[in-house]
């Protein structure tokens, strides 16, 4: 069995589901609000709504006849943990690069060239 955040990145890695992800940030929204902008079956959408609810990232609620999708970023935190490991490292990398620009755009430099 994967864990929790393997699961999580294994569905965000679909552009599909993050598409779907992006507009639950806006509001809840049932399946079919949610197939809309897709050019594939209800089916499919479901499989991916259903990969979604599995990894944590949405819920189902049931008002009435309606079962809303709702975002739940609590797994999303986890993955903003990960990349936040790696911050460090690209912005050293980054400013290293940056003093290197800044070094050979000097005028002193321009000239020796």
């Amino acid at each position: 069995m994967a864990d929790a955040l393997s699961t999580t990145l294994a569905a965000l890695a679909d552009p599909t589901r993050r598409a779907i992800l992006a507009r639950l940030a806006t509001g809840q929204a049932s399946v079919n609000e949610l197939a809309e902008p897709f050019d594939m079956t209800l089916a499919a959408v479901s499989k991916h709504i259903k990969v979604l609810e599995n990894a944590g990232l949405i819920s189902r609620g049931k008002q009435a006849q309606w079962r809303p999708c709702k975002l739940e970023a609590g797994p999303m935190r986890d993955v903003a943990a990960l990349l936040d490991t790696y911050r460090a490292f690209w912005e050293q990398n980054l400013d290293q690069l940056d003093a290197y620009l800044t070094k050979i755009q000097t005028p002193e430099n321009d000239s020796k060239n």
